[in-house]
């Protein structure tokens, strides 16, 4: 299996390998940066392949790898039950990242995995994202420059790439690494919920997927009508979850959203988001 490469809109390039979808950005020297981008990716999947079994260990020993190091370590920060496979996209963007920044000397650089974002900015670059539930709808406009210590942002919830103990539509996490944002953002979304609710289904996670690191613990797989008082329980679940990281340093501000509903944890301190 070969790395799929081409050129998209806007100087940017697409590469695919497997299950991960990049889409990498750069200000100058695209063509040395893309193929360190594109060499790198394609000993991904082989190095994590290595130590799979370990990264999908909650309590497991650190592994070996460089991406398999930024995934513990982002994983180990978090009391209670997680994985490294919680920052498997962030820590594959940022060390794409990496392999793009060691080859020429740029101002600005970012890989998105998906919707988990590893930035690099020097200078008096800005980076503007667009802020989206998983479901594609926008929720807003997130602006960063080289002030900010965010450097990773990523996007969970219902909807997404992977499977949630929560129903939160989309939680979005600001961080100083992607690695700890991806994380981050995997548990909040988890903790916007209300635990024995009639109309919320759930499933062992191995009857969805039977190579999941989450073995027989139950996921949501369907949320039926939820009143207004519900939600707003759900989403103070979650928030609460992400100002007790936000305290730790774990992460530098979030915006959850449910059912039209939103809760937003330091945005405004952090002063990169402009809310639609």
């Amino acid at each position: 299996m070969q790395v799929q490469r081409a050129l998209i809109s806007g100087n940017r390039l697409h590469l695919q390998h497997g299950p991960i979808d990049l889409v990498i950005g750069v200000d100058r020297a695209r063509e040395a940066a893309f193929d360190a981008a594109e060499a790198r990716l394609n000993t991904v999947l082989s190095e994590l392949m290595c130590e799979i079994s370990l990264l999908r260990q909650c309590d497991g020993p650190a592994p070996k790898g460089a991406i398999a190091r930024k995934m513990w370590n982002a994983a180990q920060a978090h009391e209670g039950f997680v994985t490294p496979m919680a920052g498997v996209a962030g820590a594959v963007a940022e060390t794409v990242l990496d392999a793009v920044l060691s080859v020429s000397d740029l101002r600005r650089a970012y890989v998105n995995n998906g919707g988990d974002i590893a930035l690099y900015l020097r200078s008096d670059a800005t980076f503007d994202v667009a802020m989206a539930g998983t479901d594609g709808a926008a929720l807003g406009k997130i602006t960063l420059d080289v002030h900010s210590k965010v450097r990773g942002i990523a996007t969970s919830g219902q909807g997404g790439r992977s499977l949630s103990f929560g129903i939160a539509d989309s939680v979005t996490v600001l961080a100083e690494t992607a690695s700890a944002a991806d994380v981050a953002a995997t548990l909040i979304a988890s903790a916007v919920d209300i635990v024995d609710h009639p109309q919320i289904a759930r499933v062992p996670a191995q009857t969805v997927c039977d190579d999941t690191d989450l073995g027989q613990r139950r996921v949501v797989v369907g949320v039926g009508d939820l009143s207004a008082q519900d939600i707003d329980r759900a989403l103070q679940n979650g928030e609460q979850c992400a100002r007790n990281m936000q305290r730790q340093g774990l992460i530098r501000s979030a915006s959850l959203h449910l059912r039209g509903q939103s809760r937003q944890v330091d945005l405004n301190s952090e002063k990169v988001l402009e809310h639609a």
